[in-house]
């Protein structure tokens, strides 16, 4: 092959592979629009029409319904996890993280109830074979084991416990958030944030005092020294 021609070659399959990433990411945006006007239900005919096209048009980039919700996965991970990317500050107070992290995870799933439960309906597969759903919450969940991990080191606690906790405490928080959003049984966003915080502060002190330990959250881990009175 002349080396000219091949060049150009693919110089055209770079740009039609760009083309086609730029198009299918149009696509999703329509989606999420189309998602938040009509709720979890929307038919890919009301996606297409966000879109501005025919639903056969929006197969001609995607192969089915399958690989649009995949995309649509992907997005809504990357997009909570963005969302919570601020949260793992080990130099910030056990209750500035708490907080932080409570309140960014209601204000998403209020934002995008209806994604939320687009998700959970279809059962998206992440290319880990879970769910999205349930593959985001392992993802924080390893997040929360590397701050604790901080903790381990600095404070003496067991590092064994680190894993059960972590899913745990995401597991508890997803699932009262998620009943929450769809049924706020009177609890404004401010109280929820301050019952989910002391409960998961409450989980946490308890598993510190169970070694010795008496942390103010409201003071942040001196990572140098632990900083922590035991309770004898």
């Amino acid at each position: 092959m002349d080396p000219v021609d091949g060049r150009v070659t693919d110089g055209r399959a770079a740009r039609w592979s760009g083309q086609q990433q730029r198009r299918r990411a149009e696509f999703v945006d329509a989606a999420l629009v189309a998602i938040k006007e009509h709720g979890a239900d929307v038919s890919t005919e009301q996606i297409a029409a966000e879109a501005g096209v025919a639903r056969t048009r929006l197969y001609r980039h995607f192969s089915g319904a399958n690989a649009l919700n995949a995309a649509i996965a992907e997005r809504a991970e990357t997009m909570i996890l963005e969302a919570l990317a601020p949260v793992w500050d080990v130099s910030a107070s056990p209750r500035d993280i708490i907080r932080t992290a409570v309140t960014t995870h209601l204000g998403w799933l209020t934002e995008n109830q209806q994604l939320y439960l687009y998700l959970v309906r279809h059962s998206v597969a992440t290319p880990a074979g879970d769910n999205v759903v349930n593959d985001v919450k392992r993802l924080i969940s390893h997040l929360l084991i590397r701050l604790l991990d901080e903790y381990v080191e600095a404070v003496g606690l067991d590092a064994r416990v680190t894993q059960p906790l972590a899913f745990g405490l995401v597991g508890f928080v997803d699932a009262a958030a998620a009943r929450w959003v769809g049924d706020p049984g009177g609890l404004e966003t401010d109280e929820m944030v301050d019952l989910l915080a002391g409960w998961i502060w409450s989980v946490l002190d308890g598993v510190l005092r169970q070694i010795g330990l008496e942390i103010d959250p409201a003071v942040p881990l001196d990572l140098g020294a632990a900083g922590a009175a035991p309770t004898g």
